[in-house]
């Protein structure tokens, strides 16, 4: 049987990828504008949010494979969930790249719940 840690650390890279992945590309795709986030211009605090909600699936891949069970399962299961909710705000998203890429970022953070759910 795997590691259930393992599994989660895994999922946590991969939704990671996926957020700087979508990030990227609204890059080279013209749809993001220096300075700016949702049309208005961008504040220390704002780039502060930003930076943490990124932060996210980083610690959470470090908590994964280092705190203590079953304090892991329960914090995994609400930044996942935290997560799910904050993408769900900004949805539809302009660009098809970016509703699809937050569809496979959903996948990976119900993939966390379940494993931290069910594990044992």
């Amino acid at each position: 049987m795997e590691d259930v840690r393992i599994v989660l650390a895994g999922l946590w890279i991969a939704t990671m990828l996926t957020y700087l992945l979508g990030d990227v590309i609204r890059v080279f795709a013209g749809d993001f504008t220096a300075g700016e986030l949702d049309g208005e211009e961008a504040t220390q605090w704002m780039w502060l949010l930003a930076a943490t909600v990124m932060l996210i699936p980083i610690v959470m891949l470090v908590l994964s494979l280092t705190l203590g069970y079953p304090a892991i399962r329960w914090t995994t299961i609400v930044a996942s969930g935290f997560l799910v909710l904050f993408n769900i705000v900004g949805l539809p998203y302009p660009g098809l790249y970016d509703n699809v890429l937050i569809g496979v970022s959903f996948i990976f953070n119900g993939l966390i719940i379940y494993h931290a759910w069910t594990w044992t």
